[in-house]
């Protein structure tokens, strides 16, 4: 009865100890001109054995990968996302579209030319659901913030 009671409360306690499978590595800080148009690489990492579904993903119940800005000092003009791979999964009749190990999104931005000079930040999020061959996590939400000079 204890080793029962012991695997149950092991799988309602490991889920919330996973740590987060996605992540960003380390970005220089951002320097950019007021007036000037500005492109930033954000190098993100998957742990291994995972996989996220990319930004246009096989089927619509699925959540796609998106990054998304705050407010800030330069106004978002554009993501430039990876092409997907296709792989397929014994739990989908279809290759789905997805990334894995590292990958690279490239955000544009136009700074304003009345922006404050000075440094800043850029804050934002990349919402995705990570999967391996057999489960998917809950949705989450990786937060991004990035030094920015502005000139």
């Amino acid at each position: 009865m204890k080793c029962w009671l012991a695997a149950l409360l092991s799988v309602l306690v490991c889920p919330a100890q996973i740590s987060a499978p996605l992540a960003l590595a380390p970005t220089e800080k951002v320097t950019a001109r007021q007036g000037e148009t500005v492109a930033v690489r954000l190098h993100l990492r998957l742990g291994p054995g995972y996989h996220v579904n990319s930004n246009t993903p096989s089927d619509e119940f699925l959540i796609p990968l998106k990054l998304s800005w705050d407010t800030s000092p330069m106004q978002p003009a554009g993501v430039a996302y990876p092409k997907g791979q296709m792989e397929k999964y014994s739990f989908s009749e279809k290759p789905l579209s997805v990334y894995t190990g590292d990958f690279e999104l490239l955000a544009k931005f136009r700074v304003p030319a009345n922006a404050a000079k000075g440094p800043q930040k850029l804050t934002g999020k990349v919402r995705y659901q990570a999967c391996t061959r057999t489960m998917c996590l809950p949705p989450r939400s990786l937060a991004i913030q990035l030094p920015v000079e502005i000139r």
